[in-house]
């Protein structure tokens, strides 16, 4: 009984990211993004490192995560009665 909550304590420990792996993690998804939407945008006309460039970056990474997130199938589900009706979308 001791090795399996020892064992539960080093997996839930092992699951907690400190504030330095998160920093590390978002800078490396930052860098991703330079590294994949960067030369469009360069190709678009806007200077590597400037205002315009970064928004143009963050513009076709949100177009991307909105496609990818918007063909998740969802439901919806509506009950009430005529005059009155409440829907949720999952």
């Amino acid at each position: 009984m001791r090795r399996f909550f020892s064992l539960l304590l080093v997996l839930l420990s092992a699951g907690c990211a400190t504030q330095a792996d998160r920093s590390a993690q978002m800078q490396r998804e930052v860098d991703d993004m330079i590294a994949v939407y960067g030369p469009a945008c360069e190709k678009l006309g806007y200077a590597n490192g400037s205002d315009a460039w970064r928004n143009c970056v963050l513009r076709f990474n949100t177009r991307e995560t909105i496609a990818r997130y918007s063909a998740i199938p969802t439901t919806t589900t509506c009950f009430g009665h005529r005059g009155f009706f409440h829907c949720s979308t999952l």
